[in-house]
């Protein structure tokens, strides 16, 4: 009986300790796990990232070999490091301070000590790199762009830093990742996945083949190429336009949202993100706080919208019913508020909705404003119903678009001047700037142009977007694909587009015409003030213009914005023309119009001799 009992103890011991192993080996091991083996090494494999297409195939970003100089710290032996820096190219110190790095990461993981060699350089140093142990060469591509164009659109990828790491477990020390733009709203898509290997060590750290004869190994995933809505060659036309000016363009295409141009100048070549001297080029680029080149104007800038807001007040009254299109008022050269006459440019005389607009006449805006106020019994709640219809045309919030960043501009609602004058203690005539585009209300380039899709389309509008197809097939779009109604009633945007139409037959930009071509615009000439030695001082007004075409088949509708450039037909209108001629005729005929676009600069107003840091501060405040 004693025989027995010890014997099913032994076997019940074993069998134990059989299982026991068998469950952590099948149903409790993981690769992690591995990694904090010291008896393993994991090597890693990483994928091409996806190429980026335009809308009509044409290649925007591929890739390009790149190697990198990995160490594994506890595998370093005592070696020349004067030599080695040498052949690398660093300096010591930099030597010490990488390697130090490396150790607190992890002694026994490989860690990027000299990123993005270049061909020659790794010609150069692979076969020297068996003297130095702990060391090798690690291949990986880096972007290499098709363009100079589009930097503020496409992004940039870096290496990943200690907020990444904790944030995603997927990304080791030394990796790369989108940091802006499509790079970084896509990152995951076009990253792939990287190939890993576990190579087992002896007790003297040798290699001595595949852990677990490689059944734990994988294979890299080849990251997707994407096709996004960007013109390639109007993107690349419309920096060329910028060049010396500052400002936004955005271009969108009415029945789909899709973005075909965002611009913000200056800018500068995407290829100077890309290699050892990214860093250096970067830190060039974002302390330049004069010019600003990697603040993207495009979708950052709010600026008050001038004259082309006069539209949406047309839209507003024409749905509350307080005016019609054959209502008129006299415009003397302006318009009074109290005792206190205002300025208009128009000429003065009687307006109708359409010369209203096309002559772009403050008075006349300034008095459908006021009507609409009157409607209601209380200011607040005539500004609720403003607010309320302003904001369906997508303004005053963020648009949802497919990029990691932007602003929400600003329209103002009764609780923002209840706290600057005081409940009921203010009327229509405290906020009439409103009813021109200026005072409190605030459009992003972006806003403005979806606000023009959105009367180009008689009252909807698509959510602005990027992305068109996925490794070759149709992108999920549903939620850009959605119609989003405004509040006016279609028939009111005839009156309203009529007047636009008329910008360019008879109006304020009637020396801006495109041969064959019909376009509905606005001018706007948007004042801009900033205070120098704590004194309200105006400097040169902003170039203001949205315009769309044709008028009764919309292919494109966009906003202008120039900086310091003058008024609304000089700089913004003119480069508008122009945009819409390259589009949709694929050519330009008007060649001496272009030549000056293309020659004339404004770095003689940006040089202009302000107050310093305060100018700064209130310049993009506007």
């Amino acid at each position: 009986m004693k025989k027995i009992l010890l014997s099913s103890i032994i076997v019940l011991i074993g069998v134990t300790f059989v299982l026991r192993l068998s469950y952590l080996q099948l149903f409790r091991f993981s690769p992690n796990q591995v990694l904090e083996d010291t008896a393993v090494k994991a090597i890693y494999d990483y994928p091409e990232r996806g190429y980026i297409y335009d809308r009509n195939g044409k290649l925007l970003v591929a890739n390009q070999p790149a190697y990198d100089v990995m160490v594994i710290p506890r595998e370093v032996k005592p070696l020349d490091t004067l030599e080695f820096c040498s052949l690398l190219g660093i300096e010591r110190d930099q030597f010490i301070k990488s390697l130090k790095k490396a150790r607190v990461y992890s002694p026994r993981l490989p860690s990027v000590l000299v990123p993005q060699l270049s061909k020659e350089d790794y010609a150069r140093l692979q076969e020297k790199m068996r003297k130095y142990e702990g060391f090798y060469i690690q291949k990986r591509s880096l972007r290499y762009y098709d363009t100079p164009s589009g930097a503020n659109v496409l992004g940039y990828i870096s290496e990943v830093n200690e907020d990444d790491l904790r944030k995603n477990p997927y990304y080791v020390q030394g990796e790369l990742t989108g940091r802006t733009g499509i790079e970084k709203q896509y990152e995951e898509i076009l990253r792939g996945r990287k190939g890993v290997k576990f190579i087992q060590k002896d007790r003297f750290n040798r290699d001595i083949g595949p852990y677990k004869n490689g059944t734990l190994d994988t294979l890299p995933e080849q990251g997707k190429e994407i096709h996004i809505s960007l013109d390639k060659e109007l993107q690349e036309y419309g920096e060329r336009l910028m060049v010396g000016k500052r400002g936004g363009i955005v271009a969108i295409e009415p029945g789909s949202g899709e973005i075909l141009t965002l611009i913000s100048g200056p800018t500068y070549d995407p290829a100077l993100l890309v290699g050892r001297e990214r860093s250096r080029n970067y830190s060039k680029l974002h302390y330049d706080t004069i010019s600003k080149p990697t603040w993207d104007r495009a979708i950052l800038a709010e600026p008050s919208p001038g004259s082309p807001f006069k539209t949406l007040n047309a839209l507003v009254a024409l749905q509350e019913g307080v005016i019609k299109p054959q209502t008129t008022f006299r415009c003397y050269n302006g318009f009074y508020v109290g005792n206190v006459k205002r300025g208009c440019h128009c000429g003065g005389g009687v307006r109708n909705l359409t010369s209203g607009i096309y002559e772009s006449c403050n008075a006349y805006f300034a008095g459908t404003f006021r009507k609409l106020y009157d409607k209601y019994p209380t200011t607040d709640e005539g500004m609720d119903v403003w607010e309320k219809h302003i904001k369906s045309f997508g303004l005053g919030n963020y648009l949802g678009y497919d990029l990691p960043t932007g602003r929400p501009g600003r329209i103002p609602s009764k609780e923002y001047y209840d706290r600057v004058y005081g409940d009921n203690r203010w009327s229509s005539t405290f906020i009439i700037s409103n009813s021109i585009g200026q005072g409190e209300v605030a459009a992003t380039p972006i806003q403005l142009a979806n606000m023009t899709a959105a009367i180009a389309n008689r009252g909807y509008f698509y959510t602005p977007h990027l992305i068109k197809k996925i490794a070759g097939e149709e992108a999920d779009i549903s939620n850009f694909s959605e119609r989003k109604y405004t509040t006016i009633d279609p028939q009111h945007f005839e009156p309203v587009i009529r007047g636009m139409a008329d910008v360019y037959t008879k109006g304020t930009a009637k020396w801006l015409q495109v041969p064959g071509i019909e376009i509905a615009g606005k001018t706007g000439t948007v004042e801009n003030y900033t205070r120098i030695n704590g004194v309200k001082t105006q400097l040169t007004d902003h170039s203001v213009f949205v315009a769309f075409a044709p008028v009764d088949n919309p292919k494109i509708a966009l906003a202008v914005y120039i900086e310091n450039g003058y008024y609304g037909a000089r700089y913004a209108g003119h480069i508008a023309s122009l945009l819409i001629e390259k589009y949709l005729k694929g050519e330009i005929t008007r060649k001496d119009l272009e030549k000056r676009m293309l020659e004339k600069t404004l770095e003689h107003e940006y040089a202009k001799p302000y107050s310093g840091e305060e100018f700064k501060i209130n310049e993009y405040v506007w």
